[in-house]
Formats: structure tokens, C-alpha cells, sequence
């Protein structure tokens, strides 16, 4: 199955990679997670007790992604799917499909790889290992941006509490995130970037 996936998403790429989006944001570094980072601060959305920790996390966590791009000069960017989950995957006799294109994005072909990979180290590299043999069937991929995964899901955990904060009045929000408003919630949102930041400076992951 991933490396149906895999091949699947190879023929995305190759369509998204003949012409550029016109309107579309772009994951090439952080500017996202910093616009995302100053409107919570703007809009006093983290409780006080929490702000000084997430923030000094949030802010240092972001220098190390910006510095994991750095070393990518030439990264190629593409059109991609930009929000690419099991989530947002269907099943038909003819093979898998994706849903829910609204964040489609400009940016390297790890974007669309990276968050179907679950479990530990071992289990991740065997997943990525899958998908790229089924995608490397019909599409090259460059294997230097396997150092961005971590930085990807770093920018992910920061745009991700944003987007709740945004739509915080839509009455299901709080039903399905009762805790967002509480210290607790922002602490442990501070403690994975910390773990991030630790994740950065290790190995990518190879496959």
C-alpha cells in the first residue's frame, strides 16, 4: 500500500512540477510559522503563565529551521498537495486518492511524504523506505530533503495551534480541543518543540 502511495504521489509531483502556483504560500523556511506565531502573540491567545516557556521554544525552534533550509540553497520546489495525511486519503478498487486540497502549497517534495510516517525511528524508516520505492519508480527524489522532515513538523506543531486559535468561535473547536485554552496545553506544546529542537540536530532519517 505505501508504495502504491508512493507511486501515486510520484504522478503528482510530475504534474505539479510543470508550471507554478500563481496565488499559493511556499514552504521554504519559516515565515509561515512566524506569521502564525505573531498573530497568537497579537491576539493574546496563550495564557500567561505559559507565554514566556512556548515562546522562547516556538522562537528558538524556528531558528533551527530556518538554519536546516539554509543548507539547501538549490532545494527544487513543486506544487504540492501541502497537507498530505491518511486523513486525507480514500481508497477505490483503482488505488488511492486524496482529499481536501485547500492547503495546497509551493514546496519540496518531502512535504507530501513526511506525514504519512508514524512510530519510531525504525518503523518511520522502513514506512519512508516503502514509499520511496514506489514514488523513485517514476520520480526522482533528492535525498537531502530528508534532513527538512523534522523542520517540517516543527513548522507543522506551531501553524497547527494557530489554526484552532483562528477558529476558536466555530463551537466544535472547544468540544474537540477542551484543554487548548489551559497552561497545560501550551506547556506540553513547549515541551515538543523543545524535543524538536533536539530532533533537528539529529540524524535524518535514511532510506
Amino acid at each position: 500500500m505505501l508504495e502504491w502511495i508512493g507511486r501515486f504521489l510520484a504522478r503528482l509531483h510530475e504534474v505539479g512540477a510543470r508550471r507554478s502556483f500563481t496565488q499559493r504560500l511556499r514552504v521554504d523556511g519559516s515565515g509561515q510559522a512566524r506569521a502564525a506565531l505573531s498573530w497568537l502573540l497579537a491576539h493574546d491567545v496563550l495564557p500567561p503563565a505559559a507565554l514566556g516557556g512556548w515562546r522562547r521554544a516556538a522562537e528558538a525552534a524556528l531558528d533551527a529551521v530556518d538554519a536546516a533550509f539554509a543548507r539547501l540553497p538549490d532545494l527544487t520546489l513543486l506544487r504540492l498537495h501541502g497537507d498530505c495525511h491518511i486523513g486525507n486519503l480514500l481508497w477505490t478498487p483503482e488505488g488511492p486518492h486524496f482529499v481536501d486540497l485547500d492547503d495546497a502549497v509551493t514546496g519540496p517534495a518531502v512535504q507530501d511524504l513526511w506525514m504519512l510516517l508514524g512510530g519510531d525511528r525504525q518503523e518511520m524508516q522502513a514506512q519512508l523506505g516503502a514509499l520511496l520505492d514506489g514514488y523513485e519508480t517514476l520520480r526522482d527524489f533528492d535525498r537531502r530533503e530528508l534532513a527538512l522532515i523534522e523542520p517540517l513538523r516543527t513548522l507543522r506543531l506551531i501553524q497547527h495551534s494557530a489554526w484552532i486559535a483562528r477558529r476558536w468561535d466555530d463551537p466544535a473547536f472547544p468540544i474537540a480541543f477542551p484543554s487548548f485554552e489551559s497552561p497545560a496545553y501550551w506547556d506540553q506544546q513547549a515541551t515538543q518543540l523543545r524535543e524538536q529542537l533536539d530532533a533537528m540536530e539529529g540524524p535524518a532519517l535514511v532510506a
